[in-house]
């Protein structure tokens, strides 16, 4: 065996040969379970390393971040829990949350940590995109600019955004509001380049396609929210990211 096919041989053991993949015609997309190639967690299961939040309205049980407001715990503005270790610009987010009737979350990113008009000492408040959740499921998987532009897509729409303009309509593909349950449920998202999608239990929430160049943003932080209002409790699982670039 000489010296280049030896290279071939030891390269095919390592990476595992496989024959590459010819579509045929009597092919069809498939349902790929169990997808965790590239995931990595960011949430421990046990502390909040590598997070920062107020703890009176943060702390970890059963392997979950929780996010509690009390009737001694009332806030006045959001507040959120924001992890630290890094600001994705592409990427997929994977994690679970459960959220009481009443609650009031969302999952941000490509987000900053801006200052709070209504309490200047709050230091976890955040702008940007989030992932919407509600309790009573009238919100849940819209693309809602927290402290920016607002509603950029309600759920069961696609939309385009330019700017100076309310965003536009370029698709509807069905409110997929029974999909949602009163327990546990999986959130998927994936931000590529100006397209943000929002994913629930295998269904599609919300597309954006965002041409606002003044004001989007191609970078920044995760966070985690409890929303100004009654009290309420939301907790969030197997956080898990997987990182492009």
């Amino acid at each position: 065996m000489n010296r280049l096919t030896r290279r071939i041989f030891l390269a095919s053991s390592v990476l595992g040969a496989q024959t590459p993949y010819t579509p045929k015609q009597s092919d069809r997309p498939e349902i790929l379970t169990d997808d965790e190639s590239g995931f990595e967690p960011i949430f421990d299961g046990s502390s909040l390393s590598g997070w920062e939040g107020d703890p009176r309205y943060w702390r970890v049980e059963d392997a979950s971040i929780v996010g509690e407001i009390t009737p001694e715990t009332i806030v006045k503005s959001n507040t959120f829990l924001i992890w630290r270790g890094g600001k994705p610009k592409d990427f997929e987010l994977k994690v679970d949350y459960r959220i009481t009737p009443a609650g009031n979350s969302g999952i941000n990113y490509r987000s900053v940590t801006v200052s709070d008009p209504v309490r200047t000492e709050h230091k976890f408040a955040m702008r940007g995109y989030q992932c919407d959740i509600d309790g009573k499921n009238v919100y849940t998987g819209q693309n809602y600019e927290e402290k920016g532009r607002l509603f950029l897509a309600l759920r069961g729409q696609m939309t385009h955004v330019v700017g100076g303009r309310k965003p536009i309509v370029f698709s509807t593909f069905g409110d997929a509001k029974e999909a949602l349950s009163s327990d546990w449920n999986s959130v998927h998202l994936i931000i590529r380049g100006n397209t943000l999608t929002h994913m629930i239990n295998g269904r599609l929430m919300s597309v954006v396609v965002d041409d606002d160049e003044a004001n989007r943003t191609a970078a920044g932080e995760i966070g985690v929210q409890v929303h100004v209002g009654p009290p309420m409790k939301v907790e969030y699982r197997k956080f898990r990211l997987k990182s492009w670039r």
